[in-house]
């Protein structure tokens, strides 16, 4: 058994089965996860303006309020990652998770060996993208758009400015590392195997498309290759403390 410090990820989990609750933050306690564990969606917003977490695991059906209302206003206040665990297997609310910005989800009942994988999984994609990038890089200008890395966050030349959810804004600087290169579904999920009916990368570069695309229905930024993946087609000037 690991004991976590200080310096590992912090996971938030909100889930009012005291069961369930304590096996999940006892199953990533061994492997070395810290964890918080929250009854209701109110008290992990609440606990989140005061700490950040680097992974939140969220299940849908909570006492106070609805799973995916907590992603949103997490997504819109304190941007991280999240992981939907739910005892539904609708598909709508699956594909409405993901549009919210989560990066995953697992269906109840769920195998403890495969929660830390997805875990693990999730947090190696954050963590390469932080590190892919010097650290003297702030954010980046393409197609009348700037990034802003620190703050989640897309300004157009035009004055319009929108915000990214963690998820979102982890795939958008994949994109830019590789412009004008197609990039497989694969490569854009990371290591987590991937089952050829998950559309969370399509979900994930359609919400992208809406924020960046004068015409999502037929984009010039981001574009799809069919059967090979997707494509940024743009030209990309990594910003430093000071600019460009």
């Amino acid at each position: 058994m690991t004991t976590p410090d200080k310096d590992t990820p912090l996971i938030f989990v909100v889930e009012d089965e005291a069961d369930i609750a304590r096996l999940i933050a006892g199953t990533l306690g061994e492997y070395g996860f810290r964890t918080e564990t929250f009854g209701t969606g109110r008290a992990l917003l609440s606990r989140a303006r005061r700490a950040q977490p680097e992974l939140a695991i969220l299940d849908l059906g909570l006492p106070d309020m609805d799973g995916l209302q907590v992603l949103r206003e997490l997504q819109e206040q304190h941007p991280c990652a999240a992981l939907i665990l739910t005892g539904r297997d609708g598909l709508t609310d699956r594909v409405l998770g993901l549009e919210l910005g989560a990066d995953d989800y697992l269906v109840k009942p769920f195998e403890p060996r495969e929660l830390v994988a997805r875990v693990r999984s999730i947090l190696r994609r954050y963590q390469r993208a932080a590190s892919a990038e010097p650290a003297r890089h702030t954010g980046a200008r393409f197609a009348e758009w700037t990034f802003d890395i620190g703050r989640l966050s897309l300004l157009h030349d035009d004055g319009r400015e929108l915000s990214l959810s963690a998820a979102e804004a982890a795939l958008l600087q994949t994109l830019l590392r590789r412009p004008n290169k197609i990039l497989t579904r694969e490569q854009l999920i990371g290591e987590r195997d991937l089952d050829p009916f998950d559309r969370s990368i399509d979900v994930r570069i359609s919400r992208l498309r809406r924020k960046l695309e004068d015409e999502p229905q037929d984009p010039k930024i981001i574009k799809t290759v069919y059967g090979a993946g997707y494509l940024l087609c743009a030209t990309v000037e990594w910003l430093g403390p000071g600019g460009a």
